[in-house]
């Protein structure tokens, strides 16, 4: 391994200790992985739609024209 991939882990696994203390007291509701949910729904699935409908549209543009 290089030297600077080893730095760089290293980082990593600094900032993940960080994170971990920093929200070890956080205490989720109960609908907030409703709302994580519905939040990841919204982002993600007109995201995936388009690149659907751009394969779809190569696919229609070179096969079934």
């Amino acid at each position: 391994m290089s030297k600077n991939f080893k730095e760089y882990k290293k980082q990593l696994g600094d900032r993940d200790e960080e994170l971990k203390d920093k929200f070890k007291d956080v205490e989720f509701d109960k609908h907030d992985g409703i709302a994580m949910f519905i939040a990841a729904f919204v982002t993600f699935v007109p995201v995936i739609l388009v690149i659907l409908g751009g394969i779809y549209f190569i696919v229609w543009l070179l096969f079934l024209r």
